[in-house]
């Protein structure tokens, strides 16, 4: 799947399914093709991984059919732009919480190449696109995804209006974060983060954006979600995945041969 299609699916409803991978050894991207993903999320805000093979990583994603979306540092449009230069489909922004992120993440991602002044006016209404400069825009970054993420209880409180800056593709809840922001710190059943999540969820779809959660605790979990209209589907992590099958296998080991403590 490329941006622009992943784009569309996000907008239309239509669920597509990625996980978060952190590995950069090459025998990893063969396995993702074998899983039939629609996008890898790729993520450098908590991992440390270099621009140079960020780039690898992304062109090589993209020759495969799955879109790299790019998770940032910080909602910093500079670092969108980077990550765009390097071959990503997408940006994940996280933590993001007042519109002015939201429309400068939206210039950066959107509106390219424009910058300065004339980004600000256009951003702000001031101004408008000449109509071929309007078309050459539309047709430069049609497979540019935005998604940001919702984590803290200030964004949920103001999505309304982050949900209505235009060209916002998708949001992705932060579930860890936003349950510490709620008060309720990896209470993943906790009624009032269950009722956030299904707040997010519901206005999300309403507006025609797309959402998800990136999760990796409990898959009926995840289709619960899915069915109330969660269409980004952010399932665990190659590093979480190993993790828990290397575990169960060593505690079979152990108790086969009588070492479990």
């Amino acid at each position: 799947m490329d941006g622009e299609s992943l784009s569309l699916a996000l907008r239309g409803g239509r669920r597509v399914y990625g996980t978060c991978i952190t590995s950069i050894a090459p025998h990893w991207l063969g396995m993702a093709s074998e899983l039939r993903l629609d996008f890898a999320f790729l993520d450098t805000e908590h991992t440390p991984i270099d621009r140079g093979t960020l780039s690898w990583l992304c062109r090589y994603y993209r020759e495969l059919g799955i879109a790299p979306i790019v998770r940032i540092p910080s909602p910093d449009p500079y670092q969108a732009c980077c990550a765009l230069d390097g071959g990503a489909s997408g940006i994940i922004a996280p933590y993001v919480e007042t519109v002015e992120q939201v429309q400068s993440l939206r210039g950066a991602v959107k509106l390219r190449p424009l910058k300065g002044d004339r980004l600000t006016k256009i951003l702000t209404g001031e101004d408008l696109p000449e109509p071929e400069l309007d078309r050459y825009i539309h047709e430069r970054n049609a497979g540019n995804v935005l998604v940001i993420n919702v984590e803290s209880r200030p964004a949920l409180d103001r999505l309304d209006d982050l949900l209505a800056v235009p060209g916002l593709d998708a949001v992705l809840i932060g579930p860890h974060d936003l349950s510490c922001s709620l008060g309720v710190p990896e209470q993943y059943g906790h009624p009032t983060f269950l009722a956030a999540v299904s707040t997010i969820i519901s206005k999300s779809r309403a507006a025609n954006v797309g959402v998800g959660l990136h999760y990796s605790e409990d898959t009926n979990r995840e289709i619960e979600w899915a069915r109330e209209g969660a269409n980004f589907i952010v399932h665990s992590s190659d590093q979480h995945a190993a993790r828990m099958a290397l575990r169960a296998e060593f505690d079979v080991l152990r108790r086969s041969m009588g070492d479990a403590q």
